[in-house]
């Protein structure tokens, strides 16, 4: 029984799909301002074990993550500047759709590269915010006849006191937010009528799109209910994105589309904590955040990382330093070695049905990455379970975990160097999106540092 944890009644609930056998998941995406740093990419990563687990249950997946390309002020509310208007402004860019299009698209190819170093797969759909203007205008129009938009001389806002279930997926947290964040919002815009009301349409005359109601942007919110209803339905099964996205972002997306609905926008709602370091969320506001590429300049592979990320619940805050990502790599390696030193003999006939019924047990219950990580290592251990059925139990497990466990190097020479054995892990990722240019490349850079790859049906062997 596939069951999750579910923000929105803060219960522990069996998973049942609207279409029986079908899903379709939301995930907030990046807003491609800067690059994404590692803390960013955790939620990538639960979306993925999200969408492999829910295979896993036989269910065949939609999966949609948006790309915020404009309209995400610096404060999740409706105080401060377009993140994208300042990025265009730190880079010295002029202030025009096509440069900031650009500006998208660099930051966007960044995103894609990291999910796919981590080996998150790519979505079903990866929608632009900047080319469903029409659906979020549209969404407007509708909540604007039923009486829920009002007008200020800055933009459009919703009228939360028109909506009696303002808050629902968090109320306590609603309040804290408001406590916190009171005089910011109402010095933004002292014409809100009440300080938790949010901009639907934010005028603006130096760039933006054209509206019945003016030039400007849609709000942050509006973009996401638009784009999840246009590719989903107006009611789905799972939204999901970071515990920092409840008392505004999601609150905000649920109140507008369900007043203009009247059902429900999702049924589950999955968040994830943040990664921490110093003790501080990691963020690019505060500078204390590393990107995928430092952490590689250190010597910590990308799915080094996605192995400590899995070490704990998705729920779990986790505090990050070097010392623990190390060990986790320690330990990483550990099991890509042990799968890479299994003689090759007879191909396992059948699984071992107690360690795979015990895998299922963990994803099952709310995604249980720890227990899932350390069923792994158990089996390796086990002496009553021959190499065959271990190697073919890791490749079963790893439809899920997506550790890159067949990925195994063999060489009849000698021990492949780490730079190596990274450029293949690379490439298996690549092959594995079908991105046969950068595969390609990859082949072309070992083959020009003196080594010879070969696919075959067990994995990758490299020879020097």
């Amino acid at each position: 029984m596939l069951q999750f944890h579910n923000t929105l009644t803060g219960k522990k609930e069996e998973f049942k799909p609207i279409k029986p056998g079908l899903v379709g998941m939301y995930h907030c995406g990046p807003t491609v301002y800067n690059y994404p740093h590692i803390g960013n990419l955790r939620p990538y990563v639960f979306a993925d074990i999200l969408r492999r687990g829910c295979e896993l249950a036989g269910l065949k997946v939609t999966q949609v993550i948006n790309i915020t390309d404009f309209g995400h002020l610096t404060d999740d509310a409706d105080a401060g500047e377009d993140k994208m208007t300042s990025a265009l402004k730190r880079e010295g860019k002029a202030l025009t759709l096509e440069a900031m299009r650009e500006l998208a698209d660099k930051y966007t190819k960044y995103y894609v590269e990291n999910i796919q170093q981590m080996n998150i797969r790519l979505p079903d759909v990866m929608p632009l915010a900047s080319e469903h203007i029409k659906e979020d205008v549209e969404l407007i129009k509708v909540l604007d006849e039923k009486g829920f938009i009002y007008q200020t001389s800055d933009g459009l806002y919703f009228d939360t006191s028109k909506d009696p279930d303002y808050g629902k997926l968090s109320p306590k947290m609603v309040t804290a937010q408001e406590a916190e964040s009171s005089k910011s919002r109402i010095g933004a815009n002292p014409e809100k009528k009440n300080q938790r009301d949010f901009a639907v349409w934010k005028f603006n005359n130096a760039i933006g799109f054209q509206s019945k109601w003016g030039q400007g942007f849609p709000g942050w919110h509006i973009e996401c209910s638009a784009m999840s209803m246009r590719y989903l339905g107006e009611t789905f099964d799972i939204h999901t994105g970071g515990i920092d996205h409840i008392p505004v972002h999601h609150n905000n997306e649920i109140a507008q589309a369900e007043s203009a609905t009247g059902k429900p926008l999702a049924h589950y709602w999955l968040h994830v904590a943040h990664v921490i370091i110093n003790s501080e969320k990691m963020s690019k506001s505060l500078g204390n955040f590393l990107t995928l590429q430092n952490l590689i300049d250190q010597g910590i592979e990308p799915l080094t990382y996605r192995y400590w990320l899995l070490g704990a619940h998705y729920s779990t805050q986790m505090n990050l330093t070097i010392d623990s990502l190390k060990a986790a790599q320690t330990g990483y390696k550990k099991l890509l070695k042990f799968f890479s030193e299994i003689t090759e003999g007879n191909e396992a006939t059948k699984l071992d049905e107690n360690f795979l019924n015990k895998f299922k047990e963990y994803i099952f219950d709310d995604l249980d990455t720890p227990k899932a990580i350390a069923l792994l290592w158990d089996m390796t251990r086990d002496n009553n379970i021959d190499n065959a059925t271990k190697k073919a139990m890791a490749l079963e497990f790893d439809k899920v975990l997506g550790l890159g466990l067949g990925s195994i190097v063999k060489t009849e020479l000698s021990e492949i160097p780490q730079n190596i054995l990274n450029l293949v892990s690379q490439r298996e990722i690549a092959r594995k999106n079908k991105d046969w240019k950068t595969s390609d490349k990859i082949r072309d850079e070992i083959s020009k540092l003196g080594y010879q790859l070969t696919d075959t049906e067990q994995g990758p062997v490299v020879l020097k």
